[in-house]
């Protein structure tokens, strides 16, 4: 088998629409085809099956390449054909996923004699019928069709407005004092006398941490936090009707019931016991290093009691500087990008024997995309695209898609990285988002070799996906792993004496970052809930409960809060959380004095990213670690 090939020029816009014609119309079409063909003769359970697994192939290829050129193609036209081409995908999804033809077809098949994967495969595509509606009436069924294609619809536009919305400030010079020399150089004076800095996160992250000018500080965070107001406020709180609605029609409460009984906590009530448990864990923490911020604002501004969002990450880089000596631009010269690019590679070559391969000659829809084909023992497992740095009408955020989903014997996996890092130097910040995202890809490829493409790569339960890519992030927290690739321009590596500092003062905040965390929870879980005439009052409210911070007033975070938005997490922000406790316990069974020993990472490969979703996240966890998880790792994290 070879990798799928992409038009030769990202410049060919005709090229690109025909590309999109054959992955997305072409094998829609093949849908609808095959679902005839199951309809008009079923045939024994392995003909019926062997049919369902060629439809759910062709939905899975127009479904990936529609989302991931309608987020990075840098042509508006080909975006919006995308766009369209989702759009059909979904309505396509929800004609299949109610056709009584076809659930009557999979449900004469006798599962008697079937294995393991092909029984799981069935009962979760039955299930899947079941939650689309295919038993209700046909003014139900028609109903549900509408509101699932305006979801989609909605949530495209909502992601659509944060990408457009770049925002900027126009500054004086001295305003930029504190920023990093190659900060202040990559932003010249205008003609004018200003300086433009935008809400991209290159600018963003650097400015809120090193800008000594707390007004400017305000000011670039005001526009970064208004990103998609207003015109997504409305989006956002059709959404939620439209979902609550959905959820109602099939006899559900709400949306969060419908939505996590296919994950693993099961409920909207697990959900908020979750987040108010963790809340009161994260609680003294957070209080103590909250106190220690303030205090430490009040040596400059005596006369202020409170932190704003806008100022934590200015002081907290303070007080790691002057009270742990971390100092976290010295920290930015041992990690230029195209060295963290390198090692990163390297690191999860040796982890998970891997060969990466850069293919310079293969056709990508940027020239920023790097291009590499991932092997294993010889054979060829399937391709990864990095597309790390920003750029207008691109996805904002950092996030992993796939292009191919890997079907065993009939096509490999290929996946992309978007991100929006710097081209230069990074924090550590960014090396840890790096690993994080490059975890989803490792899991897409290894886990590619699956029969049902049901189970293909990153394919488990949602409040398990996070999972492995959390795990990643502690390599790049390891003084040895560091210093195999993060030097100085002298090539002189990150000392060790360094690392632990770094790690001391990950430290500090870190319940104050889980409260964070909560909050967003909160806003997910409760605006799908309770439905709010008006969002911006409820999550003030929210914000008043559980945020540790002053929010900055006018400022309304929902409308570039892209999770909201995608039905895939929708209610569910916690799974970060709830995936993060696995992680920390999922790192618990490796060596702590020696992270790129091969043994346990390989192991590791096999049992868990190797199976996909194949198997409950729950078994897959247990059959690793021996034991079924818990939460002790995460507990000891939190409390330090």
């Amino acid at each position: 088998m070879l990798p799928l090939e992409l038009p030769a020029r990202p410049d060919d816009r005709d090229a690109w629409a025909s590309f999109l014609v054959s992955r997305c119309d072409d094998n829609l079409d093949a849908v609808r085809r095959t679902a005839d063909a199951i309809a008009a003769e079923p045939g024994d359970a392995a003909r019926v099956l062997e049919r369902w697994n060629e439809l759910t192939v062709a939905l899975l290829n127009a479904t990936t390449a529609a989302g991931l050129l309608g987020q990075a193609h840098p042509d508006a036209a080909i975006r919006d054909r995308a766009d369209a081409a989702e759009q059909a995908v979904a309505a396509t999804t929800n004609e299949v996923r109610q056709d009584r033809r076809l659930y009557d077809a999979l449900s004469a098949v006798d599962a008697d004699g079937l294995d393991d994967d092909a029984t799981r495969m069935l009962e979760m595509a039955l299930r899947d019928f079941r939650r689309a509606g295919v038993d209700r009436d046909d003014t139900t069924r028609e109903r549900l069709r509408d509101l699932a294609e305006r979801d989609k619809t909605l949530s495209q536009t909502f992601e659509r407005n944060v990408s457009d919305d770049v925002r900027e400030v126009r500054l004086r010079p001295e305003q930029l004092d504190g920023l990093p020399d190659d900060y202040v150089e990559a932003h010249p004076v205008g003609d004018d006398g200003l300086v433009t800095i935008t809400t991209d996160y290159p600018d963003v992250f650097p400015f809120r941490t090193f800008a000594t000018d707390r007004d400017a500080r305000h000011a670039l965070y005001e526009q970064f936090d208004n990103r998609g107001w207003p015109v997504n406020d409305p989006i956002l709180r059709e959404l939620t009707e439209i979902r609550r609605e959905r959820a109602r029609l099939l006899g559900y409460d709400g949306w969060p019931d419908y939505d996590a009984e296919v994950r693993m906590i099961g409920s909207e009530a697990a959900i908020r016991d979750f987040v108010e448990r963790l809340d009161r864990a994260a609680g003294p923490a957070s209080d103590r290093d909250l106190a220690t911020l303030v205090e430490r604002q009040c040596e400059d501004l005596p006369d202020l009691a409170s932190m704003s969002w806008a100022d934590v990450n200015y002081y907290a880089q303070v007080v790691c500087r002057e009270r742990l000596g971390l100092d976290a631009q010295e920290v930015r010269r041992y990690f230029a990008f195209d060295k963290v690019r390198a090692g990163l590679l390297d690191v999860t070559s040796r982890l998970f024997g891997l060969e990466y391969t850069e293919r310079p000659d293969v056709p990508t829809w940027h020239e920023d995309v790097t291009t590499y084909d991932v092997s294993a023992e010889g054979a060829l497992l399937g391709r990864i695209y990095l597309d790390l740095h920003p750029r207008d009408g691109k996805f904002k955020h950092a996030a992993h898609f796939p292009l191919v989903k890997g079907v065993r014997d009939v096509q490999l996996p290929q996946s992309a990285l978007l991100c929006n890092l710097p081209r230069g130097l990074m924090t550590h910040g960014d090396v840890v988002t790096l690993f994080h995202e490059f975890g989803h890809l490792i899991h897409a490829v290894v886990g590619g070799r699956q029969h049902w493409a049901r189970f293909s790569g990153v394919a488990t339960e949602r409040d398990f996906i996070e999972a492995p890519s959390q795990m990643l992030e502690e390599w790049a927290w390891d003084a040895d792993v560091l210093a195999s690739f993060a030097t100085d321009d002298a090539g002189t590596p990150i000392p060790a004496e360094l690392v632990a500092t770094m790690r001391a003062a990950q430290e500090f905040g870190r319940g104050f970052d889980v409260r964070v965390q909560i909050f967003y929870a909160a806003i997910s879980v409760g605006i799908h809930a309770d439905v709010p005439d008006d969002l911006t009052s409820y999550i003030d409210d929210l914000a008043k409960h559980y945020m540790p911070f002053e929010r900055l007033d006018g400022t309304h975070k929902h409308t570039s809060f892209g999770h909201l938005a995608d039905e895939g997490y929708g209610s569910s922000y916690y799974t970060y959380l709830w995936s993060l406790v696995i992680a920390k316990d999922l790192f618990s069974a490796f060596d702590h004095d020696d992270l790129l020993a091969p043994d346990v990472a390989r192991r590791y490969r096999d049992t868990v990213l190797a199976a996909g979703g194949s198997r409950d996240a729950a078994d897959l966890v247990e059959s690793f670690l021996g034991r079924p998880t818990n939460t002790d790792a995460f507990d000891r994290w939190l409390t330090g």
